[in-house]
């Protein structure tokens, strides 16, 4: 029998992930991360580790609640505004996913798409403020601050790097939230992804460009709307460069980077998007053969297993997961089994076990005799019309085929329904 553990850990955890055991030990326990939620710590581990990176989204935050604390500020908010309906700034939330990236890009808009953000909104809104002598001076300090962090041109760039790293990944991210997804497809747009950041991870000069077109725009727009002083910069600061004195004897040091944009290129750009790329590698391929074996198993892949045959790999790690539980659970055996049960499933499938049960509860609206009613029994059709890893268990449970007909795949069926492979539904939850 099998036995499966859920443990769930939110804050400052590790991820929720599904155990398997039918030992007396804990030798065979599988660990199985959810593909949706590690690419979320992917990019969150990315935006904290560099002080850079942390410094851009503590701005965008702290100027979100600054303005939101007061009635007074939402009101000149507002008024500084072109478009009065426009969104709104919003604070970033712990618990949300995409919260960081949806703040930026409420903003500095989407990546080379200027128009999109309330950037200009914001910096007009932080100069207003500077101007009203019956607000505090803290505030009007607080409001100065902020807007000389917005016009340098370091925020600029970090924003468009942040921006567009998003923007490659977020295809894959609502993929790996749908419902029915398809597991070998999801692990290869995972590494699609990944090559498309290695192409990107030493192409400064797009996000060059797009930083100094987001430049020319904005202080254009700033003249039109505004007669302050107030001007985005233009370029990085060049840093004077300090000579230290060498004794004799000792080492000589490596040469520091004079020109500006070459060092934030090296030092800032490219660990930047390295650590996501390693990221990425390290935490997604480390059962990309598993998960290969687990797609065999899919009812939509078996058209394509009674034409061709199983590469010599096939299903080895599965089997190698299996056997802990049964040792007839052999690639051989299982090999085997797929194939008959994939050439015998169209005839299968086409029995009158065509409804499954589900509880559903009634609620009664009227008395106290109304709520007391038991659980009904409710018969409901398969969502997926028999094309599903449930409806083949399902049906070699109904025709009695688990226990001489096809043991080791009922085993492997039971294994790929156990583990955990997405848990988005869990999430969502907690953070509503």
């Amino acid at each position: 029998m099998l036995y499966c553990f859920i443990c769930m850990a939110f804050g400052k955890r590790t991820h929720s992930s599904l155990f398997i055991s039918g030992m007396s030990d804990w030798r065979h326990i599988h660990h199985v991360w959810c593909y949706a939620h590690v690419l979320n710590l992917v990019l969150a581990n990315t935006t904290q580790i560099f002080i850079e990176s942390g410094s851009l989204f503590a701005l965008v935050n702290g100027i979100a609640v600054f303005i939101k604390e007061s009635y007074k500020r939402m009101n000149v908010c507002q008024e500084s505004g072109r478009n009065k309906r426009r969104r709104r700034l919003a604070p970033i939330g712990e618990t949300r996913w995409w919260a960081k990236h949806e703040a930026l890009k409420k903003v500095f808009g989407s990546f080379g798409k200027l128009e999109d953000g309330l950037y200009v909104d914001v910096l007009l809104t932080l100069s207003a403020i500077q101007k009203q002598a019956t607000v505090k001076p803290c505030i009007r300090v607080m409001a100065r601050r902020y807007a000389e962090s917005l016009l340098k041109y370091e925020t600029i760039l970090m924003a468009q790097i942040f921006l567009r790293i998003p923007e490659n990944t977020f295809p894959l991210s609502k993929y790996l939230q749908t419902a029915g997804l398809n597991i070998l497809s999801a692990h290869r747009i995972v590494a699609s992804t990944q090559d498309t950041l290695k192409s990107l991870g030493r192409d400064f000069e797009s996000v060059k460009k797009a930083a100094d077109t987001f430049v020319n725009w904005t202080n254009t727009e700033i003249q039109e709307r505004d007669d302050t002083d107030n001007e985005v910069e233009a370029t990085l600061p060049q840093k004077r460069r300090r000579m230290k004195k060498v004794l004799p004897g000792e080492m000589a040091q490596d040469e520091t980077l004079d020109d500006a944009e070459k060092s934030y290129e090296v030092n800032v750009h490219n660990r930047i998007m390295d650590t996501a790329i390693e990221a990425i590698h390290r935490r997604f391929l480390t059962h990309s053969n598993l998960y290969a074996d687990l797609a065999c198993l899919d009812p939509r892949n078996f058209p394509q297993l009674c034409t061709s045959a199983l590469p010599q790999s096939a299903l080895q790690d599965l089997s190698k997961c299996l056997q802990g539980f049964d040792s007839r659970a052999t690639k051989e055996n299982m090999q085997a089994e797929l194939k008959s049960f994939a050439l015998q499933w169209n005839r299968l499938k086409a029995s009158p076990f065509a409804e499954y049960k589900a509880r559903t509860v009634e609620d009664g609206s009227g008395g106290e005799e109304d709520n007391t009613e038991e659980v009904e029994i409710t018969p409901i059709s398969c969502c997926s019309w028999k094309e599903c890893p449930l409806c083949c268990y399902q049906i070699l449970h109904h025709f009695n085929m688990l226990t001489d007909a096809y043991p080791v795949l009922g085993l492997a069926y039971k294994y790929l329904l156990t583990l955990s492979l997405t848990q988005v539904a869990c999430e969502r939850t907690f953070s509503i």
